[in-house]
């Protein structure tokens, strides 16, 4: 995959798996899952984060010798007044210029709310954050983030920690397709096989937390995670046979007679 970069925002990533940092049992394990994963970016919640002191917070002391794209996010926001003043306490303590926007309507669901999603990041990508916002899987809103701004575009698979999988693989597929910057699945997802389906729809990357922390191993399902990214995208490059109604036999019988 070395030749096959993710490039979003003018940052090459050589991984297409984003990664949180947040439910693991202990920060051992969060660290083994972590490097299991290959991942280059890392997302918290920054209200989980001593601003005061980024660089001691026990939260982003993860491994030695490796740097890492942080991607905090402003997940506990109800409106983007709330996401714009908690994105640039971020960026004022030199945590990070990327964002993504999590903006919940309902404490039940978690489900993003479209309105105050879409103020936040035109604001934020007016200021020059690099933002990500989490979003629906509906495909005109994911085109109006686009619009406003955004070097990224999440939309949900299902509902944030269900593990669900995917719901409605015809719009995020629209969204692929009508997309000018990278789109990455994030929320909903449960097992490999979900990762899988995802890239194969042609998405450019995927963001997990709860699939690997509350696994039962979690370093173990962060690289089958990892397995499950790196074969659906190159599915998805070799391109899948079309769907028949009617078998087809592999050899012909004009084959057989020939030989």
């Amino acid at each position: 995959m070395a030749n096959d970069p993710l490039i979003i925002a003018g940052t090459p990533l050589a991984s297409r798996f984003f990664i949180g940092t947040g439910r693991y049992p202990n920060p051992f394990v969060q660290n083994e899952a972590i490097i299991a994963s290959g991942a280059d970016v890392l997302t918290f919640a920054i209200r989980r984060v001593n601003l005061q002191h980024p660089g001691e917070d026990a939260i982003l002391q993860h491994l030695e010798g490796k740097s890492f794209q942080y991607l905090p996010n402003t997940s506990g926001a109800h409106t983007a007044e709330e996401a714009i003043r908690i994105a640039r306490l971020a960026r004022a303590s030199g945590l990070s210029d990327w964002i993504k926007v999590e903006i919940s309507a309902s404490e039940k669901t978690l489900l993003p709310d479209p309105v105050e999603t879409l103020k936040a990041t035109e604001v934020l990508a007016g200021e020059g954050f690099t933002v990500l916002p989490y979003t629906s899987d509906d495909p005109i809103l994911c085109k109006r983030l686009e619009e406003a701004g955004a070097a990224a575009v999440m939309p949900g698979a299902s509902p944030i920690g269900t593990g669900l999988g995917i719901l409605n693989p015809y719009n995020l597929g629209l969204i692929v397709e009508e997309a000018n910057v990278p789109i990455i699945v994030d929320a909903g997802l449960g097992s490999a096989k979900d990762v899988a389906e995802a890239m194969e729809l042609g998405v450019d990357g995927v963001l997990m937390n709860t699939p690997v922390a509350k696994a039962k191993d979690p370093a173990r399902m962060a690289k089958a995670m990892k397995l499950a990214i790196e074969a659906g995208r190159l599915s998805y490059l070799a391109g899948r046979i079309p769907k028949k109604r009617y078998a087809t036999a592999s050899s012909q019988l004009e084959d057989l007679i020939s030989t």
